[in-house]
């Protein structure tokens, strides 16, 4: 187990000799920026509208906002576990470097955990800053905040974590390059049954919102998004719940504490997945 932190520290320290994390911190910087200003824009020109409106203008503007910044926060994530993992195990075997780690000091199972705890790690700190500062800019600029936080920080948080140990399970068969088209491929495919249950639920299609939900259910990173979308307005009544649950890019969708544990469940069975194939696969 004293090899588990050498090993997360060594990856961290490839990450940024590979300049990964400041290809992130720009985009992130970027994003901010135009977030800020999306939010300053569209909070100055529903301020009119307040008393002319029987529904609050505020709330939804918030509300949208914010799920749009989840939405945000889910993909910057997503890009930096792929970036963190694409190449972990046959691109490390093609260049030779895993070769003599995995025979001493540290054997496989050490390696890939040690490689999914880094990444994880890296990961989780940085939804979790990028999501405080998004709650603080709506919350300053808007006066709008959610009604929890904390669980659907954490939920994102989650769901980034298994598109970790995803990327890495497709480091095990595939190249550096077609594993990171796969992740993102797979990335997609959670949003598309996201927006299927959005437009069954939008035109009462119980057959659409079976689809869309039983496909979240597959990739569950895409089912803790939606119930942190429910978790930040779950105060919310009337039309204003009605037109949040619609969107963005997915809708919200409570699942309760049955979603998070099979995500629990889907992460172990990833992983044992990982290691099994890992312990047989042959390296170059």
């Amino acid at each position: 187990m004293r090899a588990i932190p050498i090993v997360a520290g060594y990856a961290l320290q490839e990450a940024l000799r590979r300049r990964i994390f400041h290809v992130v911190l720009l985009l992130t910087a970027l994003y901010l920026g135009l977030y800020w200003l999306g939010a300053d824009t569209a909070f100055d020109e529903v301020a009119p509208l307040q008393d002319a409106t029987p529904f609050e203008e505020r709330e939804l503007a918030g509300g949208t906002l914010f799920g749009l910044s989840m939405f945000g926060t889910l993909f910057l994530g997503s890009v930096l576990a792929a970036f963190l993992t694409l190449g972990v195990v046959r691109g490390d075997a093609e260049s030779g470097l895993l070769q003599p780690l995995v025979v001493r000091p540290v054997g496989r199972s050490t390696l890939l955990l040690s490689r999914f705890v880094a990444a994880a790690a890296v990961c989780v700190l940085y939804v979790a800053v990028l999501f405080t500062i998004e709650t603080v800019t709506t919350g300053l600029i808007g006066g709008w905040w959610p009604d929890d936080a904390a669980a659907a920080g954490a939920e994102l948080a989650f769901a980034v974590v298994i598109v970790v140990a995803l990327s890495l399970l497709g480091s095990i068969f595939l190249t550096a390059t077609a594993n990171g088209i796969a992740v993102f491929m797979i990335f997609g495919g959670g949003l598309v049954a996201g927006l299927l249950a959005q437009i069954g639920r939008a035109i009462g299609s119980d057959t659409l919102r079976s689809i869309g939900r039983w496909a979240s259910y597959a990739l569950p990173f895409e089912a803790l998004y939606q119930d942190a979308l429910h978790t930040i307005t779950s105060g919310t009544t009337g039309f204003e719940r009605f037109a949040l649950e619609l969107g963005p890019f997915g809708g919200s969708a409570g699942g309760g504490i049955g979603v998070i544990l099979w995500a629990v469940a889907y992460l172990v069975l990833v992983g044992a997945v990982g290691l099994a194939a890992f312990a047989r696969r042959d390296l170059p």
